[in-house]
Formats: C-alpha cells, structure tokens, sequence
C-alpha cells in the first residue's frame, strides 16, 4: 500500500530543476524591446511636451500660463510620461520573455518584475544619453545659482558695485542730480563751468563713487572736495554742497543695495526651482520604476494564460 502511494505520489518540482536550472534568467531579447518601447514613447510624449507647453507661453506680458501653472505641468507630465511608458516597456518586456516550464510560480512573478526593472534602466539610460546635455544644463544652473545664493553679496559688493557705479549709465542720473542747479535758481546758474570742464568734473565724480561704493563709505577728503565742487557748479555753500553730496551717494548706495537683493532673491529662487525639479524628477524616475514592474508581471501573466495556459502551482 506504501509503495502504491509513493507511486502515484507527484513531488513538486525543486526552484530551477530541470533542463531550465542551465538556462539564463534573463532574456535580453526581451528587455531590450521593452526599453526600446519605453524610449521611444518617452521621447515622443517629451516632444509633445514641450509643443503643449510652447503653446501656453506668450511672449506678451500678462498673458498666457504663468511660470507656476507651467512648472506644475512640466513635474505632472513628466511623471505621466514616465508612467506610461515605463508601462508599455514592462509590459513589453513581460509579455515577450520566453517561458521555463519547470521555474516556480514564485520564481516566475520574481523574474517578470526584475525584467521590468531592467527595461526601465535600459530605457532611463537611453533617454538619459539623449538628454544628457539638457540635463548636463539643469545641473549647471543648479550648482552656479547656488554658488551666486551663498557668496552673491561678496561679488555683487565688490566687482558688481564698480560695475554698477562705474557704468557711465548707471550713474548718470546721480551725477546730474549731483551737479544740478537747486530749484529757484536763476537761468544760466551753471554756465560759467565750461562743458569741457563739466564732463571732466562728471567722469571725476563717477569714479568717486565708484571707489566709494567698493569701500562702503564715501571718505571725508572726497565727501569736502565733492562738495566744493557741487557749492562751484550750482551756486550754494560748501555745507549745502556737501549735504547734496551725502544725498544723492546714499540713494546711489541704496539702487546698489536694491540690485544686491534682488540679484540675491533672483539666484535662490533658480536654486530653490533646481532643487524642486530635481526630486520631482527623482520621483517620477521612481515611479516609472514602480509601473514597469508591475506591467512586467501583468504582461508574463497574460503571456502564461494567453499563450500557454493558466500557470499551475508549479513549473
């Protein structure tokens, strides 16, 4: 009766038994369509992409999407663009691998979701490969903006101020607010300064402040001499002059302090836009890795029940 039982007795096959323990894991095959697909989708959805999103944008002011609503599209639809065709590379990958008979089931839902993975990496790097220079670009930006955000108030209070203050431009206005007759004087207050000695004493003036500005203060020699100059040029006395002198720096001081600011806001907000674009892109990576699984087990579950059958407990 023993020997009956152990007759009719099926044991189950061991992981790997059988002419399939010698054949490799992966069918590369496979996971190379998969990655193809999901590339080739990728790109596709990345060019729509940027058509929807040119679209949007007008290049008059107050119209159109804002920077917002277009950095809110752009982390979505990189997302959907991954989830979609990570899908389609899983599910290609799954679906086209070759079968082993004699691989348990457990083996089997272990080895259609490492292929998924690997289509989604093969298909990340072909994508990556392509973009490297987009991407090369992002992390560029990234890293000279935060380099502006900790030393931007060195460099804009050293170079950046002589630039400012040192553009004929730039201090132009200030120059002649400087050097202007006081309201209530009569016509002709400045016309015994000869033009040539007006632009000398213009140019002087400039680099004054130039100086000034890259110090931080405006020295007493230079506050006396620019102040004598201004009492010549306009008629007042030294003390009015001197005090017009004080004015108009301090308000040149401030448009520099004013363009430091923002120059500062202006380099953390593209650090902090970096920052968010980056892990948004870590993130949807992580889900296209996620869906490529997971399709890559339904594409081996319907290889098994639409090719060769429904899987039994054991292979």
């Amino acid at each position: 009766m023993t020997m009956e039982i152990s007759a009719t007795r099926q044991e189950p096959v061991a992981f790997g038994a059988g002419e399939d323990a010698n054949m490799s894991g992966v069918s590369w095959g496979a996971v190379l369509g998969g990655a193809a697909g999901a590339a080739a989708l990728s790109y596709a959805l990345v060019i729509l992409g940027f058509g929807l999103g040119l679209s949007s944008v007008s290049p008059w002011s107050f119209t159109g999407a804002t920077a917002t609503t277009i950095g809110v599209a752009t982390i979505l639809w990189l997302t959907l663009t991954q989830i979609a065709a990570s899908s389609l590379g899983g599910y290609v990958a799954g679906r086209l691998r070759v079968k082993w008979p004699t691989v348990h089931t457990d083996e089997v839902y272990f080895r259609d979701t490492a292929h998924g993975f690997l289509s989604w990496a093969v298909a990340s790097l072909l994508v990556a490969a392509f973009l490297a220079s987009a991407i090369a670009g992002v992390l560029r930006g990234g890293a000279m903006a935060t380099a502006a955000a900790v030393g931007g108030a060195t460099a804009v209070a050293g170079a950046g101020a002589v630039k400012v203050a040192g553009d004929p431009e730039a201090q132009a206005y200030y120059v002649d607010t400087l050097l202007r007759a006081p309201p209530g004087a009569p016509p002709g207050a400045n016309a015994s300064v000869a033009p040539t000695d007006a632009a000398q004493l213009r140019a002087e003036t400039g680099r004054i402040f130039a100086k000034a500005l890259v110090i931080g203060d405006l020295s007493i020699a230079d506050r006396a001499y620019l102040g004598q100059q201004v009492a010549q040029r306009t008629g007042v006395d030294n003390a009015q002059g001197e005090q017009r002198v004080d004015e108009v720096y301090a308000q040149l001081k401030q448009s520099v302090e004013n363009a430091k600011a923002q120059a500062k806001q202006a380099a953390d907000d593209t650090r902090k836009a970096t920052a968010g674009i980056a892990v948004w892109m870590f993130i949807s990576l992580l889900c296209g890795a996620f869906f490529a699984s997971l399709s890559a087990t339904l594409g081996g579950r319907h290889r098994d029940t639409f090719v060769h059958g429904p899987r039994t407990a054991h292979r």
